[in-house]
This record gives C-alpha cells, structure tokens and sequence, in this order.
C-alpha cells in the first residue's frame, strides 16, 4: 500500500511539473527562463561530454602505452631466452668438442 500512495505522489509531481512548466512557458519572461535554464543543461552536458572524451582518450592511451611496454618485455625476454639457449649449445659444443680431444 505505501508503495502505491509514493507511486501516486509521485505520478502528481510529474504532471504538476509538467503543468506548471506549461503555464511558465507561456508568460514571455517565462519563456526566457525556462530558455535560460536549458541552455545552461545543454552546456553542462557538454562540459560533462568534452570532459568524458578528454578521459577516454587519456585512457586509451595509458592502455596503449600498457601494451608497448608488455610488448617490448616479451620481445626483451625471448631476446634473452634465445641467448641464453644459444650460450647452452655453444657450451654444450665446447665441451663435446674437449671430451672428443
């Protein structure tokens, strides 16, 4: 029951907002506040929007520079695992090579 007397309440808010709107936005001054009002929204959202963008670029490139670096690690490691295998089978020939002397 109390879910639907807040339902009601607020069903007539919005239709007493709206009405009262429509009687602002017939009086000129009215109209020019109402006008006022939506173009401070409009450049709020913009602001929010161009702040949003600015963000999502930032990101995009802490992300992409994330990749480079785990990129050059991996590239740095087999680097070294190569090198390391390359010493393995030089040694490994060395030493053949000492017990075949």
């Amino acid at each position: 029951m109390e879910r639907m007397k807040n339902a009601f309440w607020f069903v007539l808010g919005l239709a007493g907002g709206f009405v009262a709107a429509h009687l602002v936005n017939k009086d000129p001054r009215g109209h020019e506040v109402l006008a006022e009002v939506d173009a401070r929204i409009s450049e709020f959202t913009e602001r929010i929007g161009d702040a949003y963008r600015a963000q999502e670029a930032k990101m995009e490139g802490l992300v992409a520079d994330a990749k480079t670096a785990a990129t050059d690690a991996l590239d740095s490691a087999k680097d070294a695992v190569a090198d390391a295998a390359h010493a393995v089978a030089d040694a490994a020939e060395d030493g053949a090579a000492r017990l075949t002397d």
